[in-house]
Formats: C-alpha cells, structure tokens, sequence
C-alpha cells in the first residue's frame, strides 16, 4: 500500500517559510530564487562478532535559499523556523550574490548563471517505493536480526570473526521557488552487510567474504523476505570462505572476463557515471575525484565501447538509491541515453550546465546532502541494459574456454579523467572449458575505459540483470554525500589484462 508524507512533516510551517524566503528575494531583485526545507534522518547499527560495536540516530533538519542575482549564484541556510528568519536567510542568499558578482566581475569574466526552463510543477507529492519504514522497526529487532545472522556465521566451521552492519536513511524533502512549482517528497532508502572472516592460525593469513546483497530504496522488508535471498547468501558464505583461503594465486596474463553485476555496478560507476557528469567533462568540476575524457566535444562522436553497450542515466528506476521525483531545481525525474550502441550519446545535468551548452531541459540531476548544502550536479542511476531475451550467466560463462568470473566488488583506483582503471572483487572462479573450475586469489583486471568497454561482446538477458549501488559516492568542495544505484546484467568481455595483486604489491 502507498505510503504518504509523514504528517510531523507536513504539519511544519513550510510554505510559510518559503513565502516569506521567496517574498523577501523577489523584493530584492533576485532573477530566480528556490526554497529546500529537508528533514534527514539516519541511523546506525554496527556489530562483530554477534555483539554491538556502535550505534548511531541523528536527524538533520533546516532550510536553504538559493538565488540568481545579478547573474551570479547566492546561498544561505539556517534553522530558525521563524518568518522573519527565513527571510533573513533570503537577503543573506542575495548579498552573497552580489558578493560573487563583484569577485566575478574582478576576475575579468563575464559569465552569467542562466537556468535552463522547466515546467512548473504544483503541489506535487511523491514517495519512494517501499512497504515498511525502518524507523517504525524497534531498534532491538534490528539488532536481533543482525546478531542472529552474525551468530549463524560464528557456528560455521572455518569462520573465525564476523561484522555486520545496516545503515537505514528517512528523508524528507519540501521544494518550492519563484516560477511556482512546489514539491514534497519522502523517499526511505538502507544497507545491511554482513562480512565474514577466516583466519590460518599457523600462518596468520586470513581472507573474508561479504554478502552481496546490494543497498537499495526499499524497507525493513528488504531483511525479511522481500528482493533478496538471506537465507541462500548465508548458506553459502562460509563455504566460500573456505574455499578461498586454499584457492590459488593467479597467474598475471590476459584473460576472457565474465563480470557478475555485484562487481560490474561499480565499474560503471567509476567508469561511465563520473565520466557521463557535464560539470566534470566541462572541468567545473575538478577538485574531489578529476574532470573527464569524455568531454563534450566528443557528444555523438566519442566510441565508448563495443556495439552492445548501452547504458541509461534514470531518475525513476523503482527502488534506485538516486530515484526521486523532483530533483533539488525542481526537474521532474526522467531516464535517458548515456551511451548508444557503444557510442557517448548523453551527459548528467542541472538546469545551468544544460542552459550553458544549449542542451534544452535539464535531466534532474541537481541533488544535495543536507539542507546546508548547495544543490551540486550529482550522479542519476546509471545503469547497462540487459539483452532482451539474452543469455544466463552460466551461458556466458559456457562460451569461455580460458577465463575468470568476477564476483563482488572489493577495492578499485581510477585517473583523475576516469580513463585508467583497476577493479579486484571479493571471488574469482577460473573457468575452463566453459565451466567454472575453482576460486582463484590476488586478482584485479586492469584497462582504459574504452578498450574495458570496447571488449564487451555479449551483455546477459533481463535474468541476469542487478540494481548495485554504494551509500557513499562523494563530490564536491565542501564535500558532499550522495547514495546511487547501478543496474547491470552479467557481461562477457574478452581478453582483458589480469594483474596479480601481491606481485604488484612487492614491485
């Protein structure tokens, strides 16, 4: 059943805040002004081995206003719930428009901050998909279910510790600006994660293996039955586990890969959501993580990858970690063409990147982390498409005869252009002869973005397909936090550099 706003939400004084913030700015000239109340509320519980490390419970509450003034961008923030005081934070928002008008102008550029045009939405409401909220869960059952798992793994033979972890987020997000659309939005989003670790008591060698299990924009059903297996993940951890510990070193060389989606989201990631960012082709964004090689002279022209690639930026997906539906300008949520048949066909906007390149509308992608923050360009669900009618896992792993099959995601490093990579995983099972022939161990494939992509020759069927996705994807000055999904079949690529990772370690 659909869930609706909370009401101690709505019972806020919030379009009396933004009247008097969206009042006072037009009163001072402002070209474009937008008011953000935002309620976030996060918690946390973290255990090892079946017994509570850590908690945490905060909730982040505020407002923001953010003009155009005079061509240049102003903003402020504050917390008193008071007319007069949103409006205050208003002229705060104005003078520090015509502060960076003045500083601007000084630098001899005359640049101006124009908005690309967007419908006006009005009273709109909308709420991410899930069916129980996990602030409505007691904190014990959380805790619970968490040492009942921890304490399975613990009575495993060979599994000598075990961490466990679930993260749960409420927001709420009220939006309102001067052209008159007005939203208000929840969305519920967690991720648990249990890691189990086996320790060689003669050699002290040790190796863990973590769930799968991907966060997501779903409930406390997410841990009791609803769109994921615990009990299958459990099972077979600790045999894993085992078979790691004695599995052999690779041997470095080149390699088929087949690449589960619970490592290839990240590679995506990395390699195409970083890189498809406009601010970061155009090098206004620079300073956390890098610009881009996909800049935007190479729009329609740039080959990406292989013919079957085809990937999606999506404000929409159903339980995506970046779903919403309006983003931090007021946008209505879309899904749109990142690469086509292999070629760069697309960027991630805001309404000023969008209105700077002449690219029309914006595709919702302005987000912020708290109401202290400025909206920033940030990373949709970006996601490769499954084959209609495509092939299984086991198929692809069928066509190899020399091989590696990558499962899980573990460390990576990328350039500051997103080009040069290397990704290891949490299992690697040799294939020979098309069948899967033993975990191996210290494996990492390393490539350029385009030859990694350009040896995509088969993606899976729907089947196949996984929404992964991390918490903690960062960008900006001052830093901000971003949770984002990655959906991706099983995927074959061919001959791929393999690196052992302690040989390389010792170099």
């Amino acid at each position: 059943m659909p869930h609706s706003i909370d009401e101690a939400f709505t019972a806020l004084p919030l379009r009396a805040l933004a009247d008097a913030a969206l009042a006072r700015a037009r009163a001072l000239g402002a070209e474009h002004a937008d008011f953000r109340f935002e309620r976030v509320r996060s918690a946390a519980w973290r255990l090892r081995d079946a017994k509570p490390a850590g908690s945490s419970d905060t909730t982040d509450l505020g407002y923001a206003v953010r003009v155009v003034h005079g061509g240049a961008w102003g903003f402020a923030s504050g917390v008193d719930l008071s007319m007069d005081a949103a409006a205050k934070v208003a002229s705060q928002a104005v003078a520090m428009a015509k502060l960076s008008a003045r500083v601007i102008a000084a630098a001899g550029s005359e640049e101006k901050v124009e908005l690309a045009d967007e419908p006006v939405h009005s009273e709109r409401t909308w709420v991410s998909s899930y069916e129980i909220d996990p602030f409505s869960v007691p904190d014990s059952e959380k805790s619970g279910l968490l040492a009942e798992w921890s304490a399975r793994l613990l009575r495993a033979e060979g599994v000598a510790h075990v961490d466990a972890s679930l993260l749960t987020v409420h927001e709420n997000k009220f939006y309102a600006d001067t052209a008159g659309t007005v939203t208000t939005q929840q969305r519920v989003r967690l991720h648990p994660q249990l890691t189990a670790v086996a320790v060689d008591g003669t050699t002290g060698e040790f190796e863990s293996m973590r769930t799968l299990a991907p966060p997501v924009g779903r409930g406390w059903e997410y841990l009791t039955g609803t769109g994921w297996d615990w009990e299958a993940e459990l099972e077979r951890i600790p045999g894993l586990l085992a078979e790691k510990m004695r599995a052999p070193s690779v041997e470095a060389g080149t390699y088929d890969l087949v690449v589960d989606p619970s490592n290839l989201w990240l590679t995506i990631h990395e390699s195409i959501g970083h890189a498809t960012e406009l601010d970061r082709a155009l090098g206004y964004e620079a300073a956390y993580a890098g610009t881009s090689f996909a800049t935007f002279d190479q729009l329609g022209k740039l080959r990406y990858g292989s013919p079957v690639m085809n990937v999606t930026g999506d404000r929409t997906a159903e339980h995506g970690l970046a779903t919403v539906g309006y983003d931090d300008e007021g946008v209505e949520a879309q899904s749109w063409d990142l690469v086509k048949d292999g070629v760069l066909a697309g960027y991630q906007l805001d309404r000023r990147i969008a209105r700077l390149t002449g690219l029309g509308r914006s595709n919702g992608c302005a987000f912020a982390d708290s109401p202290s923050h400025v909206p920033v360009q940030r990373m949709a669900n970006v996601s490769l498409l499954p084959e209609p009618g495509g092939l299984s896992t086991e198929d692809l792993i069928g066509g190899v005869e020399r091989g590696i099959y990558v499962v899980g995601d573990r460390s990576w490093s990328i350039d500051m252009q997103r080009y040069n990579f290397q990704f290891t995983g949490q299992r690697f099972f040799r294939i020979e002869n098309g069948r899967l022939a033993g975990q191996l161990r210290d494996v990492a494939y390393q490539a350029t973005t385009t030859d990694f992509w350009g040896s995509l020759e088969k993606v899976g069927g729907p089947q196949t397909y996984v929404l992964g996705g991390a918490f903690n994807c960062g960008k900006a000055q001052p830093g901000q936090i971003a949770a984002v999904s990655h959906g991706c079949p099983s995927a074959l690529f061919r001959g791929v550099n393999i690196l052992n990772t302690t040989q390389e370690a010792g170099r």
